[in-house]
């Protein structure tokens, strides 16, 4: 096949569609699991893409067959150039989506809209204002409640991320898909994954076993309907008997779902990631400024990808600190 028409693949055989896109560094949040509490520093500026080059990387991508492209953060709409960003990538044929945290998306309807976004996933780790607070170290709650509210009236398939974390936010599990039952939204509870300087310890985790026997101690079997999941979807699905939205349970650390992945991801300053845990990263940004031709990079970067969570098979590669602390934080891989 020709190279031009082939698709990017690993040494796996996991064909990969799906670009993710992180467009800063900055946050106007503090979530402690995805910013160390002594922050991070930054790139400089001119180590960051710009509008143009984030557009001709995602073109490279779309040649070898990328479909899907997201666009994270950081937070993405702090971005002062996001609506040129988002103008320039509606051009691709792909399907274009969003992660936000919602602070100020209400701004930027019209843009999303124009540029066919259907789907945004938003971050949100409790329905309590001071618990939110105590995350996210701002008072946002009522103004991204309000947006999430938003965002369902004007027609937005609304996903929002759920990070578990035990001693903080798992007594809310059934608040959450309570939630659900008025509001056709997807929310996903998401295990608690090590990162650099997030203070990640196993048993902070809340997994996929324990969210299940809490959403059973408060509803039948027959209640509990599991759902199609799509294809190379990350997340197992499920709705309550009678409610309009749906949740998911993301169990990468206790039931990883590396065999389907079709994901890959670009860093805000251009680096490329083949895994969320990976520790090695391909310049691409630099490559793109030299004029160098950027597939053999990318293929490159595919094939070292690993089998499942960037070669951390079990949980002994988890427990161990030093596999954390040489890959980045969350906040700089873009989620």
């Amino acid at each position: 096949m020709d190279s031009q028409n082939a698709p990017l693949t690993d040494s796996f055989k996991r064909h990969h569609n799906y670009l993710r896109i992180s467009l800063t560094e900055r946050c106007n949040l503090r979530c402690s699991y995805c910013m160390p509490v002594d922050g991070v520093q930054l790139s400089p500026a001119e180590h960051l893409m710009n509008a143009d080059e984030i557009f001709s990387i995602a073109q490279t991508f779309v040649k070898f067959g990328v479909t899907k492209i997201r666009l994270t953060g950081g937070e993405p709409l702090v971005r002062k150039d996001f609506p040129k960003i988002l103008e320039l990538l509606s051009t691709l044929n792909v399907e274009l989506s969003l992660t936000s945290n919602a602070v100020s998306i209400d701004r930027h309807f019209e843009q999303l809209k124009n540029a066919g976004v259907k789907t945004v996933n938003i971050s949100l780790d409790t329905l309590n204002a001071e618990r939110f607070h105590d995350i996210t170290f701002r008072n946002y709650f009522d103004r991204v409640y309000q947006n999430i509210l938003k965002l369902i009236a004007e027609g937005f398939k609304v996903k929002i991320n759920a990070v578990l974390m035990s001693g903080v936010n798992e007594d809310e599990i059934l608040d959450f898909i309570a939630f659900t039952k008025a509001q056709p939204v997807a929310f996903r509870f998401i295990e608690f994954m090590p990162f650099d300087g997030n203070q990640w310890k196993r048993e902070k985790t809340v997994s996929y076993q324990e969210i299940m026997e809490k959403v059973q101690s408060a509803y039948s079997p027959e209640q509990i309907i599991r759902l199609e999941d799509a294809p190379n979807d990350t997340a197992k699905n499920y709705t309550i008997q009678g409610h309009q939205g749906t949740f998911a349970i993301i169990s990468t650390v206790t039931n990883p779902f590396c065999d389907q992945c079709n994901r890959i991801r670009l860093t805000a300053n251009g680096q490329l990631k083949n895994c969320l845990f990976s520790q090695k990263e391909n310049d691409l940004l630099t490559a793109l400024r030299n004029k160098e031709d950027l597939e053999p990079i990318i293929r490159q970067n595919l094939i070292a990808k690993f089998a499942v969570r960037s070669g951390m098979e079990g949980p002994e590669h988890f427990n161990d600190p030093k596999q954390h602390q040489q890959n980045r934080s969350m906040i700089t891989i873009g989620g």
